[in-house]
């Protein structure tokens, strides 16, 4: 342990990014403490990945049981499908303790120290605690925050966390309205509506912007639309912002033209889920005494190896990761970027790869992405002076999806005309948060579509989807 402190290292933050770096951080050897004051596991396990994923699985199952023409093309007949909503919710609930509980074992297990508090800068290596007992003062020779993120909510709307709430209320699942607006159409908002749908509910689906998923790839969105959107009891209005909404019974949310902010339209509705994105946790974290301020975003500014800056200057042993940061609000990176910071603590000299951390929906069908876009691929193609193209193999033509009656989808890799170099990989489709992973590594090592073309995928497999688009791509090149 470092002479003269209580610990080598104190992690501010149990989420994802924290515990990553506390588990890394005793690989390393470091005396480690993570201070929370919410429930260990922060977004991710309590309020996020993990809920969403068993509602969307159990949503899913409803889904597929109750698509009578799909499962008689398998050959298979099912009687009338029924559901407990109170069951699936505490489905999710029981997975939440599960992780939840594994989580706290591993960090006692190792011999990390957890305290429970509110932590935040005291100044130089050392990190305030108020607790039940009182305020009591930490001193480590670094200091990682890990503050994470909170739903955002613009102005004008109202949230009671009944009729109007975010995701962190959704994921209760304490009833079933029967017609819910969904402000947002991004990770969030596609998600729910894909559980709110398969279990019978109404979507209006309301977009500020003037095409919908506005975040991903315009080939991939068009599709989503078509498989995702338009089959579905879900209407879209974009180009509109939700000026003001009230709760109650009804909900009244007053739609607003996005560029003359001119209310257009009254809506009434049983339920809204506020689904605008997320903002940093970083209020009363002490920054201000060392020097630290956030952007105008609240983002704590760091550098590519995880140190803190005050004015463009590290700050000597303080560190940030994860959603407080902006770099990538995914829970993954957050870990990623624990690691990088560990690593730099202990004297390596360690960056993430941004461009190769992957990222999925999981609807159904799933929707991933690594990489750029075709449109921010071409803005760095004309800024560095090469040519970018693009391919797209589809799920209709792969063998593995005709037998599971899932073909719809695609495959699209963008990639660099004269090196091959691959630049970004966008999938929707069957298992295409598993499928993604393959892309990821190969833009990681900056690998090329004239070698990933002689690769060797097993038959019949999803993953062919990837293999027939980077042949696809290595002949055009040569074409």
């Amino acid at each position: 342990m470092s002479q003269g402190f209580d610990y080598d290292l104190v992690i501010v933050g149990a989420g994802v990014g924290g515990h990553g770096a506390a588990l890394h951080a005793v690989n390393c050897g470091l005396k480690t403490a993570i201070i929370e004051a919410g429930q260990m596991g922060g977004t991710c396990v309590n309020r996020g990945c993990i809920p969403s994923k068993a509602l969307l699985a159990a949503s899913g199952r409803v889904r597929e049981l109750r698509n009578a023409h799909h499962l008689k093309a398998l050959g298979i007949n099912v009687g009338s499908v029924d559901f407990d909503r109170g069951a699936i919710a505490t489905h999710a609930e029981n997975i939440v303790s599960k992780l939840r509980g594994d989580l706290t074992n591993s960090l006692k297990r190792l011999g990390v120290d957890t305290i429970q508090g509110w932590g935040k800068v005291a100044g130089p290596q050392k990190i305030a605690v108020a607790t039940d007992k009182g305020e009591k003062i930490i001193t480590a020779k670094d200091i990682i925050l890990a503050p994470g993120s909170i739903p955002w909510v613009p102005p004008g709307i109202e949230i009671d966390g009944k009729t109007v709430f975010t995701s962190d209320d959704a994921l209760k699942l304490e009833w079933l309205p029967s017609w819910v607006a969904i402000v947002g159409s991004g990770y969030i908002g596609l998600e729910f509506s894909d559980i709110y749908t398969a279990l019978g509910s109404e979507i209006t689906l309301i977009e500020a912007l003037p095409e919908l998923m506005p975040g991903f790839d315009r080939d991939i969105a068009k599709i989503a639309e078509r498989i995702l959107i338009t089959p579905r009891d879900i209407e879209t209005k974009v180009g509109v912002l939700a000026k003001k909404v009230t709760p109650g019974s009804p909900v009244v949310i007053e739609l607003a033209d996005a560029k003359t902010k001119e209310v257009v339209e009254i809506l009434e509705v049983d339920a809204c889920l506020v689904a605008t994105g997320r903002i940093p946790f970083t209020q009363n974290m002490g920054l201000e005494s060392v020097g630290v301020e956030t952007d105008k975003r609240g983002f704590i500014p760091i550098n590519d190896k995880m140190a803190v800056l005050s004015g463009g200057e590290v700050v000597p042993n303080l560190w940030a990761i994860g959603d407080a940061t902006g770099k990538m609000m995914l829970a993954h990176a957050a870990s990623a970027q624990g690691i990088v910071a560990v690593e730099n603590i202990c004297g390596g000299d360690r960056t993430p790869d941004y461009r190769s951390i992957p990222a999925a929906a999981f609807t159904h069908p799933e929707i991933s992405f690594v990489g750029m876009t075709e449109a921010a691929a071409k803005e760095l193609g004309q800024t560095e002076g090469f040519e970018v193209a693009s391919v797209k193999s589809y799920f209709k033509g792969n063998s593995k999806a005709i037998a599971e009656g899932e073909a719809e989808g695609l495959a699209k890799v963008i990639y660099r005309k004269d090196t091959g170099e691959v630049l970004g990989v966008h999938i929707i489709g069957l298992h295409a948060s598993d499928l993604i992973h393959e892309a990821s590594n190969a833009i990681a090592s900056r690998q090329s579509i004239y070698n990933l073309a002689y690769l060797v995928h097993a038959h019949p497999t999803l993953s062919e989807v990837l293999d027939e688009a980077y042949k696809r791509a290595k002949e055009a090149v040569r074409g």
